[in-house]
């Protein structure tokens, strides 16, 4: 697995500045600043429309912003298209599983990585990955058969075939049964413990408590609140958020 901690010189190894997007009156993501160092394990948490998947969708070049930069291993990667992304790094699993089920768990598998390996390395890197991804054995079935958590980890496999930097994971265990969601965590710790920096939005504050890593929460486009778990769970007003409180919560730097 290719090293997190491979980020081209000094500094994070991911670093938004003032990002800001927005659709028709909609301050979908409104002057972000975030750091991410290399090897780090990062959880980003908010209320629906807190603008997480935005967020996730400038990084990954998907959506471009209307104002602010985006840094990755210290180059501005603000207009870059996607797959340029992609090649220095960036990988992603969104909400929406980008799986095939029409085809067997090693066709989707093979899609990846067929622009890098072919034959018995590629046999062998798909073996490699199905071990990772608790789907040996699984190989020829249609991903339509799988059971969902399933297909939530072949997409995951089928970033991690591009060896990422950076993996971007969007709700990895929507859907997902406890078990499902534990097995999950153990892959995300241990693909952390092999240097790969990873990003988890997640709504599942369980398996944000499983993952016990440092915390930034969203709401309104913004950065709210930032810190460890302990101090976000002991958050008053990080509380309301989820708890839908009506009285009018400062925003604005208060826990930046």
């Amino acid at each position: 697995m290719t090293s997190g901690t491979a980020n081209g010189g000094d500094g994070p190894l991911l670093r938004t500045q003032g990002l800001a997007k927005a659709f028709g009156g909609v301050r979908a993501v409104d002057g972000v600043d975030f750091s991410l160092e290399p090897g780090e394990l990062r959880c980003i948490i908010g209320p629906n429309g807190a603008g997480k998947s935005t967020f996730f969708k400038l990084l990954l070049g998907s959506v471009k912003p209307d104002k602010g930069t985006i840094l990755f291993r210290g180059r501005d990667v603000t207009r870059a298209e996607p797959h340029r992304r992609a090649h220095m790094g960036i990988g992603v699993k969104f909400q929406h599983l980008g799986v095939y089920g029409d085809l067997t768990v090693r066709h989707n598998l093979q899609l990846p990585l067929q622009h890098s390996l072919s034959g018995e390395a590629m046999d062998a890197e798909i073996a490699r990955l199905l071990e990772r991804l608790n789907l040996a054995g699984t190989e020829e079935r249609r991903v339509a058969e799988l059971a969902h958590g399933q297909r939530q980890w072949l997409a995951i496999g089928m970033a991690l075939a591009m060896r990422p930097v950076l993996l971007l994971l969007d709700e990895p265990t929507a859907g997902m049964g406890p078990e499902e969601t534990r097995a999950t965590g153990a892959l995300v710790h241990s693909l952390h413990e092999e240097g790969v920096t990873i990003v988890v939005v997640e709504h599942d504050m369980a398996f944000v408590r499983q993952l016990g890593a440092p915390v930034t929460v969203l709401h309104y486009g913004r950065v709210f609140a930032e810190g460890s778990l302990a101090a976000i769970e002991g958050n008053e007003d990080v509380r309301n958020i989820y708890l839908g409180a009506t009285r009018t919560m400062a925003v604005r730097g208060r826990h930046h």
